[in-house]
């Protein structure tokens, strides 16, 4: 017996209680047959975030990962998405297998995280030297880089937002966010991503690339993307951006 509404799969989807971005994201790009079932990691909205402080919280995350997978596991998914996008990247390539291996490994599904899914997505666009942007912190952004030059490729530059708090980071304008792809923009660069799924641009990475003429990567669409094809759902859709209408 099929899932009368999710009939070509149910997808678990795991991210911090602060998170309000990710979930509308993925709901905005699901095709018919298919559904999201949010588990929520337990988070306290971190106030006057800093470099220690991130990281500590992005930890107590992950520490709250196998829980809300455990949870979510009671509704029988045949499938989990990573709906936080940190704590895949630490410990470079390494570390994101690891983390990866982890979840699998409790869950007995198979899972699409932010920095393999983002890593795949690079790949399909066939790009070498990037920018990206983040929400993050400095010390969070070298992790997020060392995971990209593991992968094999040359990250040209990055920018981090320093937002003030877990639930600031929804908070970001479109306004401010096109200012910095274009700081980030430049011809020694292939593909810009963006990274943080609190961050809002699913929407607006899509348009981007039309402006800016290169593919421009929100990690939402990119893990989406990559849960999608995965399990065998090619569904072409328009809107947000070339990774889910060409590839």
């Amino acid at each position: 017996m099929r899932d009368v509404l999710g009939y070509r799969g149910k997808y678990g989807v795991l991210g911090p209680s602060t998170n309000t971005v990710v979930q509308p994201d993925f709901e905005m790009m699901r095709p018919p047959g298919i559904t999201a079932h949010y588990s929520r990691i337990f988070t306290p909205n971190a106030k006057a975030i800093s470099n220690e402080s991130f990281r500590a919280g992005a930890m107590k995350i992950a520490e709250g990962v196998i829980d809300a997978v455990r949870s979510v596991m009671t509704c029988s998914p045949n499938y989990l998405v990573m709906g936080m996008s940190a704590v895949t990247f630490f410990g470079g390539k390494a570390g994101a297998e690891a983390f990866r291996e982890g979840v699998e490994k409790e869950a007995g599904v198979r899972l699409s995280c932010g920095s393999l899914a983002t890593t795949a997505a690079l790949r399909a666009y066939g790009a070498k030297r990037i920018a990206f942007l983040s929400p993050y912190y400095p010390a969070a952004n070298e992790e997020v880089r060392r995971y990209f030059t593991e992968e094999g490729f040359e990250v040209v530059r990055d920018l981090c937002l320093q937002c003030p708090s877990w639930t600031a980071i929804a908070e970001v304008t479109p306004e401010e966010l096109r200012l910095r792809l274009r700081e980030l923009d430049g011809p020694d660069v292939d593909a810009i991503v963006q990274v943080g799924t609190n961050l809002s641009m699913v929407r607006l990475a899509a348009a981007a690339e039309m402006w800016l003429g290169k593919p421009v990567i929100a990690i939402n669409t990119a893990t989406w993307w990559h849960a999608l094809r995965e399990n065998g759902i090619a569904d072409r859709m328009e809107g947000f951006g070339r990774l889910l209408s060409d590839f």
